[in-house]
């Protein structure tokens, strides 16, 4: 089967080569189509990193096997992973968190917890802006219905997998629209799968008990930005990020890569640890239908691990037997094909089962205006909330009444509090007056005063209601 190779930066052409040759001598029937992409496009004056020959081959192939990507310091580079996971609607990061003990060092035998990672929103999104001197935000997209096809994976892959759990990890507490959606969201999904157990967990006890108390999850869900976090965590708890590999899923292509960086330090040294690189393509052996020698490969790799032969990243004396480096450690692992673990479970892979995502309907909401916020730089040298107060509340015409002011989030107007230290950046929340119904004809009239007032506003926001429920947030201290 065809497959899009890009080696990577750093150390990646070194531990794609050793990976290669652990493949072939393990025949597995893939035909490799390398193709450029990161640091190297980066400097030749492509923003994306990735040309359009690389484009042509992923649209055949539908398979990409990728090292890690060095990505220039300096500004105006996009990141390369999140640019392929976007373009090819590869939603779903599913990173296995695995303990070898006792033969590398964890604190946690047995630690087998899955990572299921949303891959597309949240603030990942990368749609940021510098809105006053002093204050610049990053936009916090989540979907329905990317909520819904993450939730539906995640207990699918549980199920198919002989999974018993899956926790969903958020902050609905304080982000109660956006994970108090991707959490409101899984609570529906989880209905339809009553053999597998659901729970729901603050990110931050959440990323304490990972760290702490592994075996308490299953399958964990998340949303992108904690999913990244998360999966990192969990990797570094069971052994070492140098022997995680995740696959990137979508509907139509997947991507398998080894999830360390480049090591650009290391690059060249012949010290790199190929086994992150290694365990992505065990992950795409799989995916294809190729269970008989994704476990031939795997269960040659435990071998090696079982019999001390390690890398200088995870070696360790009187624990390891020997240290060896990229070209050795894949010898290492080709001597000993056909050989199973002596220890550590036998890895074996059934059939592939293809995990089919179908959205449910979605019934339209009936949708109102019930007013707009309009953000403000506003910069006078004692910051008097009042004053600004005293200067937009006139302002609000008949279709509008000044609510609020806030300043970071917090209420400072009418009601606040002298210490609530406040920035060049305002919220003006205006809510409809009684009896009115406004439009955006009476928001671009609202502006207009504003202007003419000599007020500079840099964003609005209007304020929805969706079947009767406010789509906003109240002020903190309102």
């Amino acid at each position: 089967m065809a497959v899009s190779l890009a080696a990577g930066d750093g150390i990646g052409p070194e531990i794609s080569a050793a990976v290669l040759r652990i493949l072939e001598a393990a025949r597995a029937p893939l035909a490799f189509e390398p193709i450029e992409v990161g640091e190297r496009v980066y400097l030749s004056g492509l923003s994306s990193g990735i040309p359009d020959s690389a484009w042509d081959s992923l649209r055949r192939t539908r398979l990409l096997l990728k090292g890690p990507i060095t990505t220039p310091v300096g500004g105006g580079y996009k990141s390369l992973n999140v640019t392929l996971r976007k373009a090819l609607g590869l939603y779903a990061n599913v990173r296995p968190c695995v303990s070898y003990a006792p033969f590398v060092r964890t604190r946690f035998a047995g630690m087998d917890v899955v990572i299921i990672r949303e891959n597309e929103e949240d603030t990942y999104a990368g749609i940021e802006h510098r809105q006053t001197p002093e204050v610049t935000q990053c936009l916090k997209l989540i979907t329905r219905p990317g909520c819904e096809r993450i939730a539906r994976y995640a207990f699918a892959y549980a199920r198919a997998n002989g999974r018993r759990k899956v926790t969903c990890v958020v902050k609905d507490n304080i982000m109660k629209l956006t994970d108090g959606l991707f959490a409101s969201v899984f609570a529906e999904v989880a209905k339809e799968y009553p053999d597998i157990a659901a729970e729901r967990i603050i990110v931050d006890i959440g990323a304490a008990l990972l760290a702490d108390r592994p075996d308490k999850f299953d399958v964990v869900l998340a949303p992108n930005l904690y999913g990244d976090i998360l999966s990192d965590i969990g990797a570094q708890v069971a052994g070492s990020v140098g022997l995680a590999g995740s696959a990137n899923i979508g509907p139509d292509f997947a991507l398998f890569e080894a999830v360390h960086g480049s090591a650009p330090d290391i690059a060249g040294q012949d010290k790199a640890n190929p086994s992150g690189m290694l365990q992505a393509t065990v992950q795409l052996l799989v995916h294809i239908g190729a269970g008989e020698v994704a476990a031939r490969v795997q269960n040659a790799w435990l071998a090696t691990l079982e019999d001390g032969v390690h890398t200088g990243d995870i070696f360790e004396a009187g624990l390891s037997k020997q240290l060896v480096g990229t070209r050795a450690f894949a010898d290492a692992v080709i001597q000993r094909l056909g050989r199973a673990p002596r220890h550590l479970p036998v890895a074996a892979f059934g059939a592939a089962k293809p995990l089919k995502v179908e959205l449910a309907p979605a019934s339209a909401p009936l949708i109102g205006l019930d007013g707009v916020d309009v953000f403000l730089h506003w910069d006078e040298a004692a910051r008097r909330p009042a004053a600004l107060g005293e200067r937009l509340a006139p302002l609000a015409g008949p279709e509008f009444q000044l609510q609020m002011l806030t300043n970071r989030g917090v209420q400072v107007w009418p009601k606040g509090f002298p210490e609530t230290f406040c920035t060049d950046h305002w919220r003006a929340r205006f809510v409809a007056a009684p009896g009115v119904s406004p439009d955006n004809a009476a928001i671009l009239a609202l502006l207009g005063r504003v202007h003419a007032a000599g007020l500079k506003f840099i964003k609005t926001e209007h304020l929805y209601r969706f079947d009767g429920k406010p789509g906003y947030s109240l002020g903190q201290g309102q």
